[in-house]
Parts: structure tokens; C-alpha cells; sequence
């Protein structure tokens, strides 16, 4: 699997964030830096908890690090989530969190199984 194929995979945007890093190895690199953020801990925890505030915090990084590296689907869903917990608890908030987790968990798996492959 090429890095291309694995940002196709999940409904990534390559040849943007190609565009802007200018090279495979940068954008794998970047990429592979996505694998030890806890954003998405934070807001499962944040959200579980009832701090809502700090859950949008969450939500609003996964959405910039989304637009940073690409990652559209899940960049789309993060951002629906961040726009509902914007102004506090939203009625809403856990429908929009399973279509975040089954995004973050579609890239985390296809970056793994990418990574997986590479030599050395």
C-alpha cells in the first residue's frame, strides 16, 4: 500500500496536504504523529464526564489537525461535533461522537496497517 492508497482509504485529501508539505516522507511523518495524539481520549473522557467545555477544546484540535494532514472525513465529522458543543452540551453531542470515533478509528487503522508494511 502506498501512502496515497492509505489516505484514499479513509477519505483523505493527499494531494493536499502533499501540496503543502512537498514530499512523502514529510506528510508520512506528520501522518505518524496523528498515532500518539490523545485529542480524541480527551473528548471521549471530556464528554463522558459531562465537561463540555473541554470537549469542544478536544473536538476543535482534532478538527485543525484534520485540516493539517488531510484527514477530510474525519476533519467534516470533528468540525460537526465541534459546531454542537461550541455553546456547551448539545442534545446531539453522542450521535455526532460515534460518527467521529468510527472516522478516528477508519484513519488510526489504516495508518497502523500503513506503517505496518513500511520496511525496517
Amino acid at each position: 500500500m502506498t501512502l496515497r492508497e492509505c489516505y484514499d482509504s479513509f477519505g483523505g485529501n493527499y494531494e493536499e496536504v502533499l501540496s503543502r508539505l512537498m514530499d512523502d516522507k514529510r506528510v508520512q511523518r506528520f501522518a505518524f504523529k496523528f498515532l500518539d495524539d490523545t485529542n480524541f481520549e480527551t473528548l471521549c473522557e471530556c464528554l463522558k464526564n459531562g465537561n463540555y467545555e473541554d470537549a469542544f477544546r478536544a473536538a476543535h484540535t482534532i478538527k485543525g489537525l484534520c485540516l493539517n494532514l488531510g484527514f477530510e472525513r474525519l476533519r467534516v465529522s470533528s468540525d460537526e461535533l465541534t459546531e454542537a458543543l461550541r455553546n456547551g452540551k448539545s442534545d446531539g453531542a453522542e450521535e455526532l461522537l460515534e460518527k467521529v470515533r468510527a472516522d478516528y478509528i477508519e484513519v488510526i487503522t489504516a495508518l497502523k496497517e500503513y506503517q505496518e508494511q513500511l520496511p525496517g
